[in-house]
């Protein structure tokens, strides 16, 4: 890499690269929803519930994540807990 190289003007990416990019995004996310077992919102609903009989949380605080291998699935818990 030159000094020269330094010097020019990098190209924008032009407006329709970004917007297939963003869609591209949002479809992968859409079909990975749809592969999810239909009891993963109301699972996560209820571990809230039984979280804050002890701690005080908010919904976005808690992910259930269901991850599907070869031979068995996982199910991934996540919560943040305040500081005391």
């Amino acid at each position: 890499m030159g000094i020269f190289d330094l010097l020019k003007k990098k190209q924008k990416p032009s407006t329709a690269a970004v917007a297939k990019e963003r869609l591209q995004i949002i479809v992968a996310h859409e079909r990975k929803k749809r592969t999810e077992p239909d009891y993963l919102p109301m699972m996560q609903q209820e571990i809230i519930q039984v979280i804050r009989k002890y701690v005080t949380i908010a919904d976005d605080q808690v992910s259930v994540q269901l991850d599907n291998n070869d031979d068995c699935s996982v199910l991934e818990l996540n919560v943040t807990l305040p500081e005391q």
